[in-house]
Parts: structure tokens; C-alpha cells; sequence
């Protein structure tokens, strides 16, 4: 286990030395006002990524060969500049095989992908559909989309932008929505866990995830929602008499469940579980983004009158923790 995190730069005293392992999400050669060369890096683990310089790339105690990539060990310390936080990196070197687990190196998800698993083929064996069962069933069977589906990251950065991302958001949503069908007696609850299930499933080819969080070419040309669909279509294509009707309404599940043209969906939701799918999508997005920022003041210090910094994935706007202002105990 890593002893130094990004995380806990924050709270070192400038200029204090630390020693820690990081991944190279980003390697530049750079050069100041004056001409002098020096490195620009961004290191990462699982807490988070900072900016690093290396202003004497020259000295041997620097690592040169060394890349994007790399598992690296720094020595420096932290320090603010224009108000935000960057290390000053005196020592590096290239990491040696198993010095350190890469699982400390990417954000994952706090729960257990294996139980979040089990729940997920749980509500699948719930479906009274034979044809959306066998469709789920037969996709989900690959083993490698079900590897990819287990460890893909549901977003690049906005929301659930950690391994075991999109299975912990599609589990999330399939509770929400699984407690809203029984309010609305229009809604299919086999077809609306469908398309809960398969919404996202165009991102375990949209991003990858090896050297932190980044969009494939595929995904960069085509998008989630695109490739979702293609997937879909060929799995349902190769089953026996899948209905067409059905066909069409799953389809329209994925290609719809951004809600609204400007978000990037292709299509207005049409039917009663696309409207829900999108609200709930939606919801589960902007919670996640809440509980990350409000964690972010913890780690940072602030006092719970103060609010956050601006969102960008909400509006800009500022938050206030509730719960935390309140003092856990209410009013």
C-alpha cells in the first residue's frame, strides 16, 4: 500500500519532503521565459492527479527514461501556485516490477464489484420477459464484455469516473428504478431494467483505462451511445424471433437516455421507461457529483458553513452539505 497519496498533499506543509509512488498520466518538455528547459507532469493515483514540475530535468537523480504510463517514484514537496496546488519534484525514478500495486494508482470503487455483480445478474433473473432475459443474459455471458462492464469507469471525469464506475451507476439506477415502477402502473419494469442495463454499455469500447481515464478512437468517433446501440442491435439480431417491436424500444432506450438533443442524445425519450431511464440517469449523475465535492471540502479542511467551489458539472453552481451544516442531527 502506497504511503503518500495526492490527497494528502493538501494538507503537508509547504515545503515539507515527501516520498510516493504515481502513475505518469502526462509528460511534457517545457521551457520558462528565460528559456530554460524543465519538465511538466501530471502524476496520479487512486485519490486523484496533480501537476508536477521538475525544474532541473538535467540531474541525475531524474529519471530519463521514463514515460506517459510509467509507474514512477517522486521525491518533493507540495507548494500553491495562483492558488492551486503543484509538486516540486527533486528525485525520480522508474518503479520496479510489484514495488507498488497499481490498484493504488487509478481511482475504484469503494464497494465489492463482485457483490455489485451478483445484484446486477440478480434483477436480470427477475425479468418475466423470456426475450429481454435471454438478451441480457447472452451479452453478459461474453467474457470479455463482462470483464470490460465490471471494471470500465462510467465516465471520464463528470460522475463515477473510477474502475468498477459504471457497474456501481448501472446497480444504483437499477434500484431507483425498480422503486419508481410500482408509482406507475404504465411503466414495462423488464424493459426499463433493459435499458438501465444497457444505457452505458457502449463505454467498456468508448473509454479505456489503462493509463488513467481516456476516450478510445472508436469512442472519440462514434460515442457511447452509438456503439451501445450497434451492440444491441447485432446481440439482438442473432437471437431466434426477437420481436421487432421489442427490438425497436430497446433501441430507443439508448438512444434516447441523455433526455434531451443538446445532451447528446439522438433522439427525445418517446415512451414511458425512456423518459424515467433519463430522469433517473440524471439524478444518480448529479448525486454522485454532489458527494464528491461535498467529500472534497472534508478533505480539504472547510468548515461546514463553507459552500463549495463552482460545479461545473452542475451549472456552476455552488452546494451546501445539508447534512454536515446541520450537524448530522437535523434542525
Amino acid at each position: 500500500m502506497k504511503d503518500i497519496y495526492i490527497a494528502d498533499l493538501a494538507n503537508f506543509d509547504e515545503g515539507k519532503l515527501f516520498d510516493g509512488f504515481f502513475l505518469v498520466l502526462l509528460k511534457q518538455q517545457r521551457t520558462t521565459k528565460s528559456n530554460k528547459p524543465y519538465l511538466n507532469l501530471i502524476l496520479g493515483d487512486k485519490t486523484g492527479q496533480l501537476e508536477g514540475r521538475v525544474w532541473e530535468p538535467g540531474d541525475p537523480r531524474i529519471a530519463k527514461d521514463f514515460e506517459r504510463g510509467d509507474i514512477v517514484k517522486a521525491r518533493g514537496s507540495a507548494s500553491r501556485f495562483d492558488d492551486r496546488l503543484q509538486m516540486k519534484i527533486d528525485q525520480l525514478r522508474v518503479a520496479l516490477p510489484n514495488e507498488v500495486d497499481k490498484a493504488d494508482l487509478l481511482p475504484s470503487t469503494t464497494y465489492d464489484v463482485a457483490e455489485l455483480w451478483r445484484q446486477l445478474l440478480g434483477f436480470v433473473d427477475s425479468f418475466t420477459n423470456p426475450d429481454l432475459k435471454l438478451l441480457l443474459t447472452t451479452l453478459l455471458a461474453d467474457p470479455a464484455l463482462a470483464e470490460a462492464y465490471r471494471e470500465a469507469p462510467a465516465a471520464k471525469q463528470l460522475h463515477h469516473a473510477w474502475l468498477g464506475g459504471l457497474l456501481e451507476h448501472v446497480v444504483s439506477l437499477l434500484t431507483l428504478a425498480d422503486r419508481v415502477v410500482p408509482s406507475y402502473p404504465i411503466l414495462d419494469r423488464d424493459l426499463l431494467l433493459t435499458g438501465v442495463i444497457l444505457h452505458d454499455i457502449g463505454k467498456v469500447r468508448e473509454l479505456s483505462w489503462e493509463i488513467g481515464f481516456e476516450y478510445t478512437v472508436e469512442g472519440s468517433l462514434l460515442g457511447h451511445i452509438q456503439i451501445g446501440t450497434a451492440l444491441a442491435e447485432r446481440t439482438m439480431d442473432s437471437l431466434p424471433n426477437f420481436p421487432p417491436k421489442l427490438k425497436l424500444l430497446v433501441l430507443h432506450m439508448i438512444l434516447s437516455h441523455h433526455g434531451k438533443l443538446e445532451f447528446g442524445s439522438p433522439k427525445l425519450p418517446m415512451i414511458p421507461e425512456a423518459l424515467v431511464l433519463s430522469f433517473v440517469d440524471d439524478l444518480d449523475a448529479k448525486m454522485q457529483a454532489m458527494a464528491g465535492e461535498f467529500d472534497k471540502c472534508i478533505r480539504e479542511g472547510k468548515r461546514p458553513d463553507e459552500l463549495t467551489g463552482k460545479v461545473w458539472a452542475l451549472d456552476q453552481r455552488q452546494l451546501l452539505n445539508t447534512k454536515r451544516w446541520l450537524g448530522e442531527g437535523g434542525v
